[in-house]
This record gives C-alpha cells, sequence and structure tokens, in this order.
C-alpha cells in the first residue's frame, strides 16, 4: 500500500488555554513560545515538512493575534497554506470545529494536531510513519501516541494501552496505561458528517472507534513534549534545548 499524504491538516488553535492561565491572560496558547518559536509554528513546520499543503487553523480566543500572526509567518513561510477557521461567535469544541470545516475538505483522511504538543523527532518524520500506517479498510482513526513514562510534562494516568498489532485500548477508570494521545490524529472527516450537533467533543469519536477494533495507533519515535501549564513551558524548553 502506497501511503500518501493528506493535503488538509486541522490545526486546533481556539481553546481558551486555561490551564495555562496567568501566561494566557493576554496571549493565546498557541503563540506562547518554547525555544524561541511560538507553539503554532512548531506545529505548522512539523506539517511542512511532511509535505502538508493546507493548513486550516481554527481560532476563537484572542483570535486577532493569531491571524496577526499568521499573516506574518506567510510572509518567510509559504507552506503550509494557511485557512482561518473563524469561531469567533462561538468556540465549537473540537468535534464541531471539524464538522464545521467539512465543505472544504474532500473524502481522503484529515490530519488533526493540536498546538500543545511538541516532540524531539526521530529519525524520520513521525507525522510521515502515521501517514504510512493508516489503512481504511481496517481503519476509521490512527492516532499518535506516546511513551507516558519518557514523556515530558505528563500529569495524568495515560491514555490507551496499545497492542502488538496496533490497536488502541482506552484505559479504564482507576488504572494506568503506559501510552497517551499526542495529539497528532489522522481520521476519515466522514465520521463527523451525520452529526447535526453544532458544539460536540472529538474525544468520543476515538472511544467509539477503539471499542469497534478501529481505532490503530503508532508510538512516537523520539520524545513527546506536553506544554498544559505554565511550569512545563521551561521544562520542554529546556529539552529542546538538549536536543540541539
Amino acid at each position: 500500500m502506497t501511503a500518501t499524504v493528506p493535503e488538509t491538516a486541522m490545526v486546533f488553535a481556539a481553546g481558551l488555554g486555561s490551564r495555562m492561565r496567568p501566561v494566557t491572560d493576554h496571549l493565546p496558547k498557541p503563540l506562547v513560545k518554547i525555544g524561541g518559536r511560538a507553539m503554532l509554528d512548531h506545529m505548522l513546520d512539523r506539517l511542512a515538512e511532511a509535505g502538508v499543503n493546507k493548513a486550516i487553523v481554527n481560532v476563537h480566543y484572542l483570535a486577532d493575534q493569531i491571524e496577526a500572526h499568521l499573516a506574518t509567518r506567510i510572509k518567510t513561510r509559504p507552506l503550509p497554506e494557511i485557512i482561518i477557521s473563524d469561531e469567533r461567535a462561538l468556540l465549537l469544541d473540537q468535534g464541531g470545529g471539524i464538522a464545521k470545516i467539512l465543505p472544504l475538505l474532500g473524502s481522503g483522511p484529515l490530519l488533526l494536531c493540536n498546538t500543545d504538543a511538541l516532540w524531539l523527532e526521530g529519525p524520520r518524520s513521525n507525522i510521515l510513519r502515521l501517514v504510512a500506517s493508516f489503512d481504511p479498510a481496517r481503519m476509521d482513526m490512527a492516532l499518535l501516541v506516546a511513551n507516558a513514562a519518557t514523556a515530558i510534562g505528563i500529569d495524568w494516568p495515560g491514555d490507551f494501552t496499545l497492542s502488538a498489532d496496533g490497536l488502541l485500548t482506552r484505559r479504564q477508570e482507576c488504572q494506568v496505561a503506559p501510552f497517551v494521545y499526542s495529539g497528532v490524529a489522522l481520521v476519515k472527516p466522514q465520521l463527523f458528517a451525520q452529526d447535526t450537533r453544532q458544539v460536540f467533543r472529538l474525544a468520543p469519536f476515538f472511544f467509539a472507534a477503539a471499542a469497534q477494533g478501529r481505532l490503530h495507533g503508532v508510538r512516537l519515535d523520539g520524545i513527546w513534549l506536553h506544554v498544559g501549564t505554565p511550569e512545563a513551558i521551561d521544562e520542554a524548553a529546556r529539552a529542546l534545548a538538549r536536543s540541539v
């Protein structure tokens, strides 16, 4: 099977960044700098390196700042092409954000990316490894997952277990799972086409696919950096500095 890099990725940049306060009182979380670069730029650069041509970036909280940042970026980095999905009037959550952009998409798989997830790359692009793993006959979604024991900034008991054949199983309550969702996924956009809600979450779609045996995982090659709190900013910056 020859893997084709998706034409489009959705980059989630609309959230309130509540756990990052007071840093995010006047700065949107995607523009928090790690190693001198905004987290949003870290993700967009990963997409460009993987050959993704278009990034749809949703905005809500302090949206003007994100739009201004992106307008400056495209003067020096033309790829990926940026399309703004404006959620100023109503924050749609990740599921609703995907549903809003469905008219802009084709039938192929869609990359989903959080902006608070960075990683130290292994010898090959992890996004390309995820793309290469995707088999739509067997999978509805594929997630890039990281080893919780070696990741930086993990303050919860994991998300999934990963079988030898790549199937992901949701962590059961009161248990600890060895893998965490890295914030990068490849999904069939058709999964969201029949949902009539305007605002809805993405995670239940992961769990439904897992229950049906159609959620697969690819283990991140490298070290994942989760930047979810103010304390994690310096920790992630130090990890990046050590890797240079």
